[in-house]
């Protein structure tokens, strides 16, 4: 065949691939058979292994590549990838529509419903109408990218119907039938079993080799749009559809409902019916239609206003309670936890349970030898409802908190107002593994290969004892290498892994040191606000409240962690190892807007509101969806909706778009 025939050929049967594929994977309507479909995709590998110069990076035969990756790298969300708020019953959903209302009071409201996939959510970027880059929903701000993986996913189009760029948010699921087929294979080699479908999606996408995600016939569903100047719908209805119009699979199942009742009794008819779905549920998503509603009701620090995921009621099991434990975290609060016989629940093998604090143990007065009713709350984490008190013979035992700490038997008590026991040696051993474990973890320092049973390893063997012991661990490579179990590449990982996060925000610092109610999201205000931990540490009551969301509790936790000589000690000795004190600044000039709280509302003209908040971010202001005291600027285009009224009341200074333009311009 010559090359000019060769490649026209080439452009015919990719386009025949594609189209098939659309109608198998998006339209459920297959145009013709398997033997024919694979008889196209043998002539397609046939010619481009005669013509491998021919060959394109969204051909049907590069799904897989062949290159296993090194590592996982950061991948930024252009808009957040944002969690939803649970409604476990018609009083949560009646809430939620309450609470949208009286945003929008003269908006009649329409709803769309969907299954809710029990997966893994990505985002995937396409430019151009070619897939570029997937990564996982992270912290919502950043991701992991997952492109080797995504690609192996045939329900994933490699090329768009359009050469359009945008980004759209997803689920990656595995069907039942291959969750099955796959424990089946790994039983046969004796390999652990996954749980559920989820931990099976979810492992597959964290493969460092693509051709494992690839064996595992995962599937994806889209379910909105992130980041897309190119298509500008009026509804999220029609955004699902023009999505479905690009190649891109949407779920079958998706309805538009006006009455609240009927919301209620659609989501309610799923709860029996999901059994038959060749997919797992764990309940329903319904959002407001209306796109420019969505932008007025805005989002809150986690979740949006203009959406709510109806879950199915917790499965419950009954199970024996063996013996109650207690649990010193990471702050010294102690936990009784109740050990018991295992049980299956919601797809996985629960063996203890939280019984919360020493007030709800007496509540629900739980005894070893107790029959218990235990469910996952939130479908994650397992608790003990209550006691079979039917069931009891008279041998069960009755647990008393103990008084000494179980740990390292110092005394507990209780702080004022507080309901949990804790221990206050900071030096206790089981908080310290807790507070390592913590700074370790993905949403702080993010130090990939120092999990739990490597930290309890690492504090057994004397060679750390605190958090900046973890950065001496480079200089004692013998010693790891002595533990046994490790092999030099893993110690080189982990010896990687640590030098790596010395690179990270101080935000993730701030997180990582453990400080009581500063959470992810005050962490980010605090860095934003301060810039450098050395004004955090001298801040007074007064300036730490002044940052938004941070009030008198958060406040005086802060000042309380910084006032221990332990505490200052240990940031001199991170900041020695290398680690960021201080945010990034540009050419070493503070940015025009820094520390400028800005809040958008109304349409604007000359860009979209993504954008705008965009270009007020790059010049170091920060975007925040309410009007509150420490909102400097409010830009309001037209129809501002409440929250101009909300800023004129607070004395907030209002611009228009033009002012908001100069203010860029002059950065004043």
């Amino acid at each position: 065949m010559e090359k000019d025939a060769a490649r026209k050929r080439l452009r015919q049967l990719r386009e025949k691939i594609d189209e098939h594929n659309y109608h198998y994977h998006v339209m459920d309507e297959p145009l013709i058979s398997d033997a024919d479909f694979d008889a196209l995709v043998r002539e397609l590998t046939e010619i481009e292994r005669e013509f491998p110069d021919l060959i394109s990076p969204d051909s049907p035969t590069q799904r897989v590549g062949g290159q296993r990756q090194e590592g996982f790298a950061s991948v930024a969300h252009r808009l957040p990838m944002l969690s939803l708020e649970n409604a476990l019953n018609s009083g949560d959903l009646r809430n939620f529509v309450t609470r949208a209302m009286k945003l929008v009071p003269e908006a009649q409201l329409e709803f769309v419903v969907e299954l809710k996939v029990d997966g893994l959510a990505v985002s995937l970027q396409y430019e151009a109408g070619l897939f570029v880059r997937g990564a996982t929903r992270g912290d919502g701000e950043v991701g992991e990218d997952i492109t080797h993986n995504l690609r192996t996913v045939k329900s994933i189009p490699l090329r768009l119907r359009k050469p359009l760029t945008l980004e759209v948010r997803g689920e990656v699921y595995l069907p039942r039938s291959s969750f099955l087929a796959l424990n089946e294979e790994r039983s046969r080699q004796n390999l652990p079993l996954f749980a559920n479908p989820r931990n099976a999606a979810a492992g597959s996408l964290r493969q460092l080799d693509p051709q494992v995600a690839s064996s595992r016939n995962l599937e994806a569903v889209i379910y909105g749009l992130g980041y897309s100047p190119a298509l500008q719908p009026h509804s999220h209805y029609a955004a699902l559809n023009s999505l479905k119009d690009l190649g891109l699979r949407i779920s079958s199942q998706i309805v538009v409902l006006r009455e609240l009742a009927e919301v209620v009794s659609y989501c309610e008819s799923w709860r029996a019916k999901r059994a038959a779905l060749p997919f797992e549920i764990d309940g329903l998503v319904i959002k407001i239609n209306d796109l420019s509603l969505q932008k007025r009701l805005g989002n809150t620090a986690k979740s949006p206003r203009w959406a709510i995921a109806y879950k199915f009621p917790a499965e419950q099991a009954e199970t024996k309670v063996l013996g109650i434990t207690v649990q010193v975290g990471r702050t010294g609060t102690l936990t009784p936890i109740a050990e018991l016989e295992p049980v299956l629940l919601a797809g996985t093998v629960v063996k203890r349970a939280s019984l919360h604090n020493e007030d709800i143990l007496r509540e629900k007065d739980v005894r070893s030898g107790d029959y218990v009713i235990v469910r996952k709350a939130g479908e994650i984490i397992p608790e003990v409802v209550s006691v079979v008190k039917e069931k009891r013979t008279g041998a069960e035992e009755p647990f008393i908190m103990p008084a000494l700490c179980p740990v390292c038997g110092t005394e507990a008590g209780r702080l004022s107002g507080e309901v949990a026991l804790r221990c206050f040696n900071p030096f206790c051993p089981a908080q310290v593994a807790e507070r390592i474990i913590h700074f370790a973890s993905r949403s702080a320092m993010d130090i990939k290969h120092l999990g739990p049973a490597l930290v309890e390893q690492l504090l057994d063997a004397g060679l750390i004892s605190d958090i900046a012991d973890i950065y001496t661990l480079s200089g004692k490579k013998a010693q790891l290498l002595a533990l046994g179990r490790k092999v030099e590449k893993s110690v080189e990982n982990l010896l990687s892994a640590i030098e790596k996060s010395k690179e990270q925000p101080l935000w993730r610092l701030l997180y990582g040191l453990g400080i009581r109610f500063v959470g992810e999201r005050t962490a980010r205000l605090l860095a934003a606000h301060f810039g450098s931990i050395d004004k955090l540490i001298s801040a007074s009551p007064a300036e730490l409240e002044a940052v938004e969301e941070v009030g008198a509790k958060i406040s005086a936790s802060i000042s309380e962690f910084f006032a221990l000589d332990s505490s200052k000690e240990l940031v001199y000795r991170l900041r020695g190892a290398g680690l960021k004190m201080s945010e990034e600044k540009e050419n070493g000039a503070e940015k025009p807007l820094a520390g400028k709280n800005f809040v958008l509302t109304g349409t604007l003209s000359a860009y979209s509101r993504e954008k705008a908040a965009a270009l007020i971010e790059e010049a170091g202001g920060r975007v925040s969806s309410s009007v509150s005291k420490n909102t400097h600027y409010l830009v309001a285009g037209e129809k501002p909706g409440s929250k101009l009224e909300k800023a004129e009341k607070l004395g907030v200074s209002v611009l228009d778009e033009q002012a908001l333009l100069v203010l860029l311009a002059k950065g004043q």
